[in-house]
């Protein structure tokens, strides 16, 4: 269920009454919150919730089988496999079908495109990735599996978050949800204050704004000079307030509840170069790539030039998250160069920040 849909705010209430009834016994809140995020997500299509609960138990599994100590490497090679297998199938398919047509062509071979006419389950990029935190942080030893699969369940399904993030992992969140909350005054005005600016950044900046852009954008060639500089310059506040006022709401809800969720976004127009702006720009997401992709390619562990590869590639792989696009390809790849430009020439390896190290 979308914040902004009519009923948000009776499932909401709902919730609430529910999940405080229970206030004594964490597991039992626990499972009302589990049964609410399915029940807002099969809201949307009660078809994917298999999906959901699919990729909830085979990662699931996976931790269970690397605590055990054995093949731990297999079995975390078998859960990314199935559920990247499981992202790809879905979001990337015909798009890489239809490019592999497209390059055969080019040499003169010809192969018809297989289209899978698929829809795309609304939030699969971000539970997919919160999903795989769980076996890789077991493999790691950050965490140790939980016994109770519904807390795991309720993790990648959380309502706040399986829609729009943050991205959460496993070693921040499941230790929430594995101990009782204590409610407090400040947590609930906090959450308030969360839910009403993060409204009033999608309902009254990102929307009115958004009418600009739509304008310009949608007949671009009937505009020049001033106008599309403004259009630009109105799409960058757009995406900012529309997604950071998502992802507000989800910590404000969260913190209602008693949990407290990823940073997302920090001013990243106030960013100073390249690094800093994605130390705050999406948070949740470039530290999941840092930890998760970055790190494993080699990190900065076999010399600079290979280091600039990983961020380079990482970039790239950041933009295709986005979206089954060249159009996205395209700007992580050009993320990716200036960020390697500004490690070799603009003093990056030196820089001390908190995203300095996220590619260091």
């Amino acid at each position: 269920m979308l914040f902004t849909s009519p009923f948000f705010f009776a499932f909401l209430a709902a919730t609430l009454f529910a999940y405080f009834a229970f206030h004594k016994s964490n597991r039992w809140q626990n499972i009302v919150l589990l049964v609410a995020s399915y029940v807002s997500y099969g809201l949307w299509d009660w078809r994917f919730l298999g999906l959901i609960v699919g990729l909830t138990g085979v990662n699931y599994a996976a931790g269970w089988a690397i605590q055990r100590g054995t093949r731990k490497t297999l079995y975390l090679g078998l859960a990314l496999t199935f559920s990247l297998l499981t992202l790809g199938i879905f979001k990337y398919f015909n798009f890489f079908d239809e490019n592999l047509v497209k390059l055969l062509s080019a040499f003169g071979l010809k192969m018809g495109a297989v289209e899978l006419k698929l829809i795309l389950p609304l939030g699969l990029s971000f539970y997919t990735f919160q999903a795989i935190t769980y076996p890789f942080d077991i493999y790691r030893g950050t965490i140790e599996h939980t016994r109770r699969f519904t807390d795991f369940a309720l993790f990648v399904a959380f309502f706040p978050t399986v829609v729009s993030g943050p991205v959460e992992r496993a070693a921040h969140l499941l230790p929430q949800l594995q101990q009782r909350r204590q409610i407090t005054t400040d947590k609930v005005n906090e959450g308030l204050w969360l839910i009403l600016w993060g409204f009033f950044q999608k309902l009254v900046i990102a929307d009115n704004v958004g009418l600009i852009v739509n304008q310009v954008y949608s007949n671009y060639t009937q505009f020049h000079g001033l106008d599309i500089i403004i259009a630009v310059i109105a799409y960058t506040i757009q995406i900012l307030a529309d997604f950071g006022g998502y992802t507000d709401i989800a910590r404000g809800v969260a913190r209602l509840l008693g949990f407290d969720l990823l940073l997302n976004f920090n001013h990243p127009y106030f960013a100073i170069n390249p690094s800093d702006f994605w130390s705050r720009w999406h948070m949740s997401l470039s530290s999941w790539f840092r930890d998760y992709v970055y790190i494993p390619l080699g990190g900065n562990r076999k010399g600079k030039w290979r280091s600039n590869l990983n961020v380079f590639v990482t970039m790239v792989l950041c933009g295709l998250w986005h979206g089954a696009a060249w159009t996205f390809v395209i700007w992580g790849a050009w993320h990716g160069f200036i960020q390697v430009i500004y490690r070799l020439f603009g003093g990056g390896r030196a820089q001390t920040g908190r995203f300095a190290m996220y590619f260091r």
